[in-house]
């Protein structure tokens, strides 16, 4: 794969034995499968990572029946790698959807050994284009019964879970593919989720890279900044472009 060695050469050298055993629960998106994740899986396993490529039936529920669903299996699957003697952690990176499921199932849970996370195009504050499509004949038969709970208005998912309390960085897409439902979005956006909406209370870090929603996890830039933020809790930001404080807000 063309990407590997630009990806990983800056950063291979600094991964400790501790973080060459901890293991990484992937979780993709809305209408989507592990297939989208394979390329960040193969840039995690090349870094040393154990990964936990899991797959959900993102149309079938609703996200508060799917959250213990999707984590669940990936949980299971990292403990089985993780060798008791060490001090290994579950490490999580998210797509879309991927992300709303982990903030409500470490809302009610806790994960042992729960190391960071990273968000790629998470609607944290919902979507302003669900808000306008999700009336549209055909929209729920398309998107399921957790498409529709990710709108932008009080009563959403994603607006009434609060701040996170646990270590994340969000990587925020400005590139959109779409020009239809980039109208529907203020701002910059990935074509689906506007860089605004992306923005979480509490999280870690944060950066914006010139990406769509529906391939961002398969560039190399952003397989360079995941790789980055789960080794040593930040993002590599430009010198021109300093990290934002500590718990930025929505």
């Amino acid at each position: 794969m063309k990407v590997r060695l630009g990806t990983l050469v800056s950063v291979l050298l600094t991964i400790t034995p501790v973080h060459a055993n901890d293991c990484v629960i992937l979780l993709h998106g809305l209408i989507r499968s592990p297939d989208s994740m394979s390329t960040m899986a193969e840039s995690l396993e090349d870094a040393g990572f154990r990964v936990a490529n899991t797959g959900y039936p993102s149309r079938d529920h609703t996200i508060d029946e799917l959250a213990p669903k999707a984590l669940k299996s990936g949980i299971d699957q990292c403990i089985k790698t993780l060798d008791a003697n060490t001090e290994s952690q579950i490490h999580i990176v998210t797509h879309s959807l991927g992300g709303i499921l982990t903030r409500v199932y470490l809302h009610d849970h806790t994960i042992e050994r729960l190391g960071r996370v990273v968000m790629l195009g998470p609607p944290n504050q919902g979507s302003e284009a669900v808000d306008e499509l999700k009336g549209v004949p055909g929209f729920d038969v398309i998107n399921g019964p957790a498409g529709s709970q990710l709108g932008t208005d009080a009563d959403s998912v994603p607006r009434k879970l609060g701040a996170v309390d646990f270590e994340v960085g969000v990587i925020a897409g400005s590139n959109s593919m779409n020009p239809l439902l980039s109208h529907l979005l203020p701002d910059e956006d990935d074509g689906k989720v506007s860089v605004a909406a992306t923005r979480v209370e509490g999280m870690q870090d944060f950066i914006t890279l010139p990406v769509t929603h529906t391939f961002m996890m398969r560039d190399e830039e952003v397989l360079r900044q995941t790789l980055h933020f789960l080794i040593h809790g930040r993002f590599d930001h430009p010198a021109s472009a300093p990290a934002p404080s500590h718990s930025p807000g929505p």
